[in-house]
């Protein structure tokens, strides 16, 4: 019975520690051929008028390396009670951001968010509006060599915003039979089984918390954790596309209790290189976020402020239907 037992117990991982030193000397090497910190940024509240003063816009154009660098970056006032940070889903449909924008009754800022299947329209990250679960994140993942025949139950990253306009970032695990969001602060949590049900609710030597948010938008990797480079590709079951220069959406949070969202202009004939995950990773910690994340991004990347584009995107048929935005509105 005991080996049996064992057999079909969860095992649970925690590099944190071993991956965060990969990820740091990953981005030495990068950094030292360019600090992102450099980066010239200019402020350009002025083209997206009328804009609330918690709100600011800023843009870089720079060559980097040799190659084009577009971006743009919205910083907002968490605690600024006449903002409304929310979600919206298009229920079982997708939208353009400007259909979303038309349908919203105009908001300030529209962005993409979750990850989702352009089969079904389903969202697979989780989202949270009005302080209840709209969308979960995905449940299991099958194993690759070795565990083909497991099934692996991942903790995905998300960003979430209370009822006091305080911010956080998480690593997120949900279950379609629990209303609430299961919550990992200090790192990642990667479960393996047999069985299609995980039994990760009876975690006894893992610490998590019911995430109590008002709002909240996933995706994943998480990019800056406690204010340090802290990628979690490789955790989270994100493989295959970190080194990749493309199109990406990120979002985190500075200690002064600002939102900060970041899009990167990529895909586009060459006009501009895009990021991988180290690139951006770097931009946030040198904008200042304390905690931050990457959201989908490639051809779904893109923002609008009020209902004006910020970065082109990147499908040669414009911006791309969506099933699910990040929202800022004026209250």
């Amino acid at each position: 019975m005991n080996s049996v037992h064992q057999r079909h117990k969860l095992q649970f991982q925690n590099s944190k520690r071993t991956y965060r030193l990969v990820s740091l000397f990953s981005a030495c090497l990068f950094l030292s051929s360019f600090s992102f910190s450099q980066v010239h940024w200019k402020k350009v509240d002025s083209l997206y008028q009328p804009l609330p003063s918690s709100i600011h816009i800023f843009k870089t154009a720079d060559s980097i390396n040799g190659k084009a660098f577009i971006a743009y970056y919205i910083s907002a006032k968490l605690k600024d009670k006449k903002l409304f940070f929310t979600t919206q889903t298009g229920s079982g449909n997708r939208y353009t951001p400007l259909q979303y924008y038309q349908q919203e009754r105009f908001p300030l800022v529209v962005v993409n968010c979750s990850f989702f299947s352009i089969i079904n329209n389903q969202n697979l990250s989780v989202i949270i509006k009005n302080g209840k679960i709209v969308s979960r994140n995905v449940t299991s993942l099958h194993g690759a060599g070795k565990d083909s025949m497991l099934y692996y139950y991942v903790t995905r990253s998300a960003l979430g915003i209370d009822k006091k306009g305080n911010a956080d970032v998480a690593w997120t695990f949900t279950h379609p039979s629990k209303k609430k969001v299961y919550a990992f602060e200090s790192a990642p949590v990667l479960a393996k089984n047999e069985y299609i049900k995980p039994d990760i609710f009876d975690l006894k030597n893992v610490e998590w918390k019911w995430w109590r948010m008002q709002t909240a938008v996933g995706g994943g990797p998480t990019l800056v954790h406690e204010g340090e480079i802290n990628i979690t590709d490789k955790e989270e079951q994100i493989v295959g596309r970190e080194d990749n220069q493309e199109a990406r959406t990120a979002m985190g949070y500075t200690k002064d209790n600002r939102l900060i969202i970041l899009v990167i202009q990529g895909g586009i004939s060459r006009v501009a290189q895009g990021a991988t995950f180290d690139d951006e990773a770097s931009i946030l910690k040198s904008l200042g976020c304390y905690e931050a994340l990457n959201l989908d991004g490639g051809a779904n990347s893109y923002m609008l402020i009020n209902g004006k584009e910020t970065i082109r995107p990147s499908d040669a048929n414009g911006a791309r239907a969506l099933p699910a935005v990040f929202l800022i509105k004026s209250n």
